[in-house]
């Protein structure tokens, strides 16, 4: 008498998408655990972009990390006992010299990385988390041991209301998020429905830009291509992203006017070149004309 087989079980892993997004080379992976201290990532709300990158980068000399670490990265926060959820992954171009605010002493206990975020596994940034080893003390780990690493959760995205054109303000990161994760899915429509003048600003020097997004491109198409590249085509801009891929991190965009798509392209214009008066800025920001 004959039995039906029984169902094999299976277990997905960190390993499994690994292999998915095209990582042949487990080894050629680091796996970094960070936990909430009072001296680092003090709790959700230091989960940002610049937070997060500038504790991963920063590394004791005399800590567990490996002397000489792959080139990528995958950054993930402890989410409760073994659970640990993924924040981002990065590119590591090596070692660079201390910060110049950094402390003498400090300084020469640590050492520091070029990391630059990655697309890799991006649709799952805050989404994924898995089952870190037995030994969570030890937050470093070979890119081999997710082969083994179990995967907990893959939360379904969580739409994003769109805030409205009046009270558009967003970091890069964001805008990054806006072109590509499907949260923001209404965010699209509501941008590819109109044109209008927008404003980027540096946080990290105070000038301004002012832009404008019309005809067929409106606002959806024009940042777009800020998102793919850091400076959407803008010969300044370009400049400052090519002196230092991560500038574009410190943009915050804002919508200045509205215009409806029918609206005549001088009146477009003459908008922008406004709001550039205003602003100053040509003489003091970003606007070479």
């Amino acid at each position: 008498m004959t039995t039906p087989e029984q169902p094999q079980h299976f277990d997905l892993t960190l390993g499994h998408l690994l292999t998915a997004a095209g990582i042949v080379d487990n080894a050629a992976a680091l796996l970094v655990r960070h936990t909430y201290k009072p001296d680092g990532l003090r709790g959700p709300a230091d989960i940002t972009f610049n937070k997060v990158l500038a504790y991963t980068r920063e590394q004791n000399l005399k800590g567990k990390f490996p002397a000489d670490p792959p080139s990528l990265w995958l950054t993930f926060i402890a989410d409760g006992g073994r659970r640990s959820r993924f924040v981002t992954a990065y590119e590591n171009h090596g070692l660079v010299d201390a910060p110049d605010h950094i402390p003498w002493r400090r300084a020469q206990e640590h050492r520091w990385f070029d990391l630059r975020q990655s697309d890799l596994l991006a649709s799952l940034r805050d989404r994924l988390v898995v089952e870190w080893t037995s030994d969570t003390i030890n937050w470093a780990k070979s890119g081999r041991t997710a082969e083994a690493m179990r995967v907990v959760e893959i939360a379904d995205p969580e739409a994003v209301v769109f805030p409205g054109y009046d009270r558009f303000v967003i970091d890069y990161p964001t805008l990054q998020a806006v072109i590509d994760d499907s949260r923001y899915a209404s965010w699209r429509t509501a941008l590819a429905a109109v044109q209008g003048i927008y404003l980027i600003a540096d946080k990290k020097t105070g000038k301004l830009y002012v832009g404008k997004a019309d005809g067929s491109e409106r606002f959806l198409g024009r940042w777009t291509s800020y998102a793919r590249d850091g400076h959407g085509g803008n010969v300044l801009l370009k400049e400052l992203a090519t002196a230092d891929a991560t500038h574009p991190q410190d943009y915050v965009f804002s919508i200045l006017r509205v215009f409806d798509p029918t609206t005549p392209t001088a009146e477009v214009d003459a908008a922008e070149s406004h709001f550039k008066a205003a602003l100053l800025s040509r003489t003091h920001g970003y606007n070479r004309n």
